[in-house]
């Protein structure tokens, strides 16, 4: 949680995320993911969610130069977000991953959406908004009734 807590507060701060953590947020959320899976179903896990995500940023990639005619990185599209969505890709089983990353980007439209009205701004802390969403996940994980992340 203090990962996600150290890229929300970059991401809203300075606009950018320091790159060395978030490989060190993705091995550590691989480390959960394995302590709780298994290493033989982390990598099946693993490798799922990282086609899915090399999948939704190749449309992305494909959207921004043949449809809109910018530039993918740093224009359209962070360096940050796309590690940190590299990053989360490795903490989650394949199901669980998918559910929560539509869901933080659901709650990252909607939470910026709210954020445009009182500071006038154009882009977008996509990472930090994710990183928040995740703690307040995790910290619902620690409730009693809550389903476990690993086993969805």
């Amino acid at each position: 949680m203090t990962g996600f807590a150290v890229v929300a507060f970059q991401d809203f701060k300075e606009r950018a995320v320091t790159w060395v953590l978030l490989p060190i947020l993705g091995v550590l959320l691989a480390c959960l993911h394995i302590w709780h899976v298994g290493l033989e179903f982390f990598w099946f896990f693993a490798l799922s969610n990282l086609l899915l995500i090399s999948c939704v940023l190749l449309v992305l990639w494909l959207c921004t130069k043949y449809i809109f005619k910018k530039a993918f990185l740093d224009v359209s599209f962070g360096l940050g977000d796309m590690l940190f969505f590299y990053a989360f890709a490795l903490g989650f089983p394949t199901l669980t991953f998918i559910i929560l990353f539509v869901s933080a980007i659901g709650f990252s439209l909607i939470a910026f959406t709210i954020m445009r009205i009182f500071k006038k701004t154009d882009s977008v802390p996509l990472a930090g908004l994710m990183a928040l969403y995740l703690i307040g996940v995790v910290l619902c994980g620690f409730f009693p009734n809550f389903p476990s992340l690993y086993l969805i």
